[in-house]
């Protein structure tokens, strides 16, 4: 088996985390802003207030600079399967292609179609018409979102495919399965839902902006309030899903959890207790310093008082036997593939669910060839190969906390928020609007920490217990990996840079100005669909 240079596996896993976490920076607002011009805009039509059209045109304004930009960084980051990962996409091109084709037929479309109806449409439609416009560009973006995670679910808990040792590949069992899996319905609704709250946020900083500055109070003080009451049953929404992802990857991913709760030894239920904080030491596989609430990891985690979470050491030893398997399922497969015996196919078929641990052993057996190893040095190989299937630990321990910690913040400024909104003592309250308008980029800071945890806690492997990271990607050089990495980075820096100008200036702008600058929005915008849809 040929083996990719490592330092391009890096360099080629840094890339992808790169635009992942570039383009994710506008995801979120696309999200949460869709739905909450929907919102304003059906105030509008069912009171007529013009105020609220108002308010739906101005916040549009900055939905559709954060939607053109993000469009362009999407589109580029999905080149980078094919590009630099063509082992992964040979394995799982039929498993993670079907999703994103949907995606670009389907959902990508029917948005980049109905967005410029949404904004070039008010006065050539009737209100519902419009109306009804704005709710497919929010039907648009969420299913888009949809998608991609449904493909993202594949990778994480592979499941209504198997592998065929004809092809080579991971081919479909159910395409139903693959679209209606727990996995991925939940991974959608948290993801969406964490998008309303960036854009409630978003919506609520701003505001606290024009409050601060005496500016717009009308339509800042009703923005503000839709915000808060938005925010706050989305925040609830964000915890309560995380909860439901926590006890799915406790099911399917014991690895990631354990990482998660830096825990490292099982202990009996229900005492195992919730680490606040610690100093995960990933080469030592101990904790150096911990804070921690005792009795609460077990229902925490379980939802029970007496099922344990297994800590890494007993995962590293239940692995064992599944290494040992995978490299029967790994020789069964060559000598397959030499003779076409069904012999050696029912052997690879008896073991096939092992394969991946097989894949993972490679690096540590003689000549990388795990079909051959001498018996006196098969238990080495599998002793040697059992902490790989550990992810780095510190990452996923701090990068969950950093998320759960700002969702209970964004849990309590929402709540305080709406309280002081419905008094009407939001002027009176200086600190609070500070808060909020320095609050704006926390909740994509937060949406950033949960993509690290789901990925950073889903290696070695990128498609979980079946091909693991290093035998994923192209055969570049590591100069070829410098200039790509460069140029993406330069690239994306651009893409924000002109996301944060536009976004000031035309903040700044405000409401009032919409009609005296309406001619170079719409040229702008247009000027952004036309480019990328």
């Amino acid at each position: 088996m040929d083996f990719i240079n490592p330092q391009v596996v890096d360099l080629s896993r840094l890339q992808f985390a790169l635009t992942a976490l570039y383009h994710f920076m506008f995801v979120p607002l696309t999200l949460g802003l869709t739905f909450m011009l929907a919102a304003m805009e059906t105030v509008y039509v069912v009171t007529g207030r013009k105020i609220y059209r108002d308010m739906a045109q101005f916040w549009g304004k900055l939905f559709g600079i954060n939607f053109a930009i993000g469009v362009a960084t999407g589109l580029t980051m999905e080149f980078e399967f094919g590009t630099n990962w063509s082992m992964y996409s040979h394995f799982f091109g039929d498993m993670f292609g079907t999703p994103l084709a949907i995606e670009g037929l389907m959902a990508f479309f029917m948005e980049s179609t109905f967005v410029g109806l949404m904004f070039f449409g008010w006065d050539r439609l009737s209100k519902p018409g419009h109306l009804a416009i704005t709710y497919l560009v929010a039907l648009g973006s969420n299913l888009s979102a949809l998608w991609i995670l449904i493909a993202n679910a594949g990778m994480n808990v592979p499941e209504g495919a198997h592998f065929d040792a004809d092809t080579m590949r991971m081919q479909f069992d159910s395409f139903v399965h693959v679209v209606f899996s727990q996995d991925a319905q939940a991974k959608f609704v948290h993801t969406s839902v964490a998008g309303y709250v960036a854009a409630s946020m978003f919506v609520m900083g701003i505001s606290a902006f024009y409050l601060l500055r005496g500016q717009h109070r009308e339509l800042a003080a009703r923005s503000f309030r839709m915000a808060a009451l938005f925010g706050i049953i989305s925040s609830v929404a964000v915890i309560t899903l995380g909860d439901v992802l926590g006890r799915m990857d406790y099911e399917k991913q014991p690895t990631k959890i354990a990482a998660i709760e830096g825990l490292w030894h099982t202990t009996k239920p229900p005492y195992e207790p919730w680490i606040l904080a610690a100093l995960p030491d990933d080469e030592k596989q101990v904790n150096h310093f911990e804070i921690n609430i005792p009795y609460v990891l077990t229902p925490l985690i379980t939802h029970s008082f007496n099922q344990p979470v297994t800590g890494m050491y007993e995962l590293e030893e239940q692995a064992g036997p599944r290494i040992r398997s995978g490299i029967i399922a790994l020789t069964a497969l060559r000598h397959y593939g030499e003779t076409h015996d069904q012999a050696d196919l029912d052997m690879f078929n008896a073991h096939q669910d092992d394969m991946g641990f097989g894949f993972l052993a490679t690096r540590h057996a003689p000549n990388q060839d795990v079909t051959n190893i001498p018996a006196d040095q098969l238990d080495t190989v599998v002793k040697q190969t059992q902490p790989d299937i550990l992810p780095n630990v510190f990452v996923t321990f701090w990068s969950f906390r950093f998320m759960v910690f700002l969702g209970g913040y964004f849990f309590a400024i929402f709540a305080v928020a709406a309280l002081l909104s419905l008094k009407n003592r939001l002027e009176a309250n200086p600190w609070l609007l500070r808060a909020t308008m320095w609050s704006i980029p926390l909740p994509i800071l937060a949406t950033e920490f949960g993509w690290i945890t789901a990925e950073a806690g889903r290696q070695p492997w990128t498609v979980f217990n079946k091909l693991p990271t290093f035998l994923s990607a192209s055969g570049h050089s590591t100069g070829y990996m410098v200039f790509s990495l460069a140029g993406f980075a330069m690239l994306y820096s651009v893409f924000i840079a002109a996301e944060l100008y536009l976004m000031f200036r035309f903040a700044r702008l405000g409401p009032e100005e919409h009609g005296a600058h309406h001619d170079k929005t719409e040229a702008l915008l247009s000027h952004f669909h036309g480019s990328h849809a």
